[in-house]
């Protein structure tokens, strides 16, 4: 069938866009961004030199320097889902007396997820100064293998605490990095990673209920319509029973705008659930994004270490004190008087 052909292809796309830029949020060593130097260099034997240099540099702005643009995105998709979910889904399943709570409760998620966007991205993320530089070297211990004591970060000129790492788009060394986020315009790091968490859950969850309300809507209205006892003719005026297809095609001749807002949503729903996965997962382990990545090329490289094949350093996280513990962690990060009491 044509039209369930393009609404694939559709649903493909939106689920590549996104996956695609979740990799590149703010890694510039991430699978995309080398996909996409490699794919640049093919093109500049046919692209002109000044229309590279003008992509080049849009690209910088936008993943490599701090910009509102992904903020405005952001905002502008909330405000396109909740807008067609206020102006149709709301009324007409209040209409087939949906449950006022359950309809409520995709505002009352929306309203606790910007609570944690604002506090997350306006938040700051544990920028390292000459102030705090010398309370900030005592509350992680240096593994010796990825955080090694000495090392100065050659654009701030100072001595780098351990877990810290330089973001090139804030400009700035950040405690206990975990990466930079191009949709908060801003660093995770030690002071908001609780909030981080915070707003990544509860955006899962804005859209798991949307696409759950949404569904329940589409379902409620393919049983009073009875669309799945009936029967359709086809070009040869040969009948068939009415399948998955042909209620999808239906649903969407009757409610397009909807339909393509579950399509999104779900999608949406999919990424961020995996995603939400992989940041409780390094939440339980007391790891970060940057420690996460850099784990993996010690395990993949024998190159990232002087010493002799024989002698090789063996990363092991030293930071994991257990899973309460380690949550306890995100939401209060430690300090140098903890760790001297400890």
């Amino acid at each position: 069938m044509d039209f369930l052909t393009l609404f694939l292809v559709y649903l493909c796309f939106v689920l590549v866009v996104a996956a695609l830029l979740c990799l590149c949020s703010g890694r510039k060593e991430s699978f995309l961004a080398r996909s996409v130097n490699r794919a640049s260099q093919v093109l500049s034997l046919v692209i002109p030199t000044q229309l590279q240099r003008v992509t080049h540099r849009a690209t910088h702005r936008l993943f490599h320097t701090r910009s509102c643009l992904f903020v405005v995105l952001h905002i502008a998709l909330q405000a396109a889902v909740f807008g067609e979910y206020t102006w149709e889904v709301f009324g007409y399943c209040w209409e087939l007396q949906f449950h006022l709570l359950l309809l409520l409760l995709p505002y009352l998620l929306l309203a606790g997820n910007m609570g944690c966007f604002l506090l997350c991205s306006r938040a700051n993320p544990g920028v390292i100064t000459k102030s705090n530089h010398a309370s900030l070297v005592k509350v992680y211990p240096y593994d010796g293998v990825m955080f090694r004591r000495g090392t100065v970060c050659p654009t701030c000129a100072v001595e780098k605490p351990a877990r810290s790492k330089h973001c090139s788009a804030c400009g700035t060394c950040v405690h206990r990095f975990d990466h930079h986020c191009v949709w908060l315009n801003n660093c995770v790091g030690a002071s908001n990673a609780g909030w981080f968490l915070l707003y990544l859950l509860s955006l899962t969850a804005t859209a798991t209920a949307l696409a759950a309300l949404t569904l329940a809507f589409l379902a409620r209205v393919v049983l009073l319509s009875g669309l799945v006892h009936t029967t359709y003719l086809d070009a040869q005026g040969q009948e068939h029973p009415v399948e998955i297809p042909f209620l999808v095609q239906h649903l969407f001749l009757a409610f397009p705008r909807i339909v393509f807002m579950l399509g999104f949503v779900i999608l949406l729903t999919l990424v961020l659930g995996g995603y939400s996965a992989f940041s409780l997962y390094l939440a339980f382990t007391n790891q970060t994004t940057n420690e996460w990545c850099k784990s993996r090329r010690f395990g993949l490289s024998h190159h990232l270490s002087s010493q002799p094949p024989d002698r090789q350093l063996v990363y092991r996280n030293i930071y994991s004190k257990g899973i309460w513990r380690n949550l306890k962690e995100i939401f209060r990060p430690p300090t140098a008087l903890e760790r001297k009491k400890k």
